[in-house]
């Protein structure tokens, strides 16, 4: 019975060296575990850059509305914008370099409001006094106005209302796709993907429930726009006739 005390007295040291070496082994995985990004994201911070550019393309046409605000820079000037879009339609306002306006559109129809100074100026910014000027300054000042589609108006106007032409050319990066840094947008942890030096661009996109892109930045400073509300629904509705003014079939110039 002696001669065994010595062997008890080692198999508990050995146990209790067991035990600690346990405890120290799970503490080590669990703080690992606390610095892991990725740890309750939707995983999409694993993926390569293509993957998460992919991810989230899927996850925006998924999505029946989307929020855009931002400032967007083009050879025509630069626009601040505030759209709420969906697939038949949007609205919202557009600020340019001369003026701001709203716009609403309900499938095809585009409908245009603005003070006076967007319709009394010509596209030189001057004073225009004929039948498109000052009397039709007054005439369209506060009042909604159907765009003709055959307007050139029209075509530069309605793309700031169009969901799939705005998301497809921001969605889409140029060069070489790489992965950057985690950030956040409104509250909400991100992934940075970019494109190629240049115009290549940056899209921040969300780890956290779908992997919607939730900023852009355009390659080149050609701006930047953050995206929400997505799939959050809206109402677009028709502006009342006394508040409508159907202008013909070409409007007059302006110095948007």
């Amino acid at each position: 019975m002696t001669s065994s005390a010595p062997a008890v007295r080692t198999r508990r040291r050995n146990a209790s060296l067991a035990l600690a070496l346990c405890a120290g082994l799970t503490a080590a995985l669990t703080a690992c575990a606390g610095d892991d990004p990725d740890e309750g994201t939707n995983g999409a911070g694993k993926l390569s850059a293509p993957e998460i550019e992919k991810k989230a393309q899927t996850a925006a046409d998924s999505a029946d509305a989307v929020r855009l605000a931002g400032t967007l820079v083009s050879k025509g000037g630069t626009y601040t914008i505030d759209m709420r879009l969906k697939n038949k339609g949007g609205a919202g306002s557009v600020t340019s370099k001369n003026s701001t306006f709203t716009l609403l559109r309900i499938g095809d129809e585009l409908y245009l409001k603005a003070d006076a100074g967007f319709w009394s100026h010509d596209d030189g910014g001057t004073a225009d006094t004929g039948e498109g000027g000052t009397a039709a300054a007054d005439k369209l000042e506060g009042k909604y106005v159907k765009v003709p589609e055959g307007d050139p108006t029209y075509k530069q106007l309605s793309g700031f209302t169009d969901k799939k032409v705005l998301l497809d050319g921001m969605l889409t990066l140029h060069g070489k796709l790489t992965k950057g840094d985690r950030d956040k947008v409104g509250g909400v942890r991100t992934v940075r993907i970019m494109g190629g030096e240049g115009a290549g661009g940056a899209l921040d996109v969300a780890l956290e429930g779908k992997p919607y892109p939730l900023r852009f930045a355009r390659g080149g400073g050609g701006g930047v726009i953050t995206l929400a509300d997505w799939g959050k629904d809206f109402t677009l509705k028709a502006p009342a006739k006394d508040e409508t003014v159907d202008y013909g079939k070409q409007l007059p110039k302006t110095s948007s």
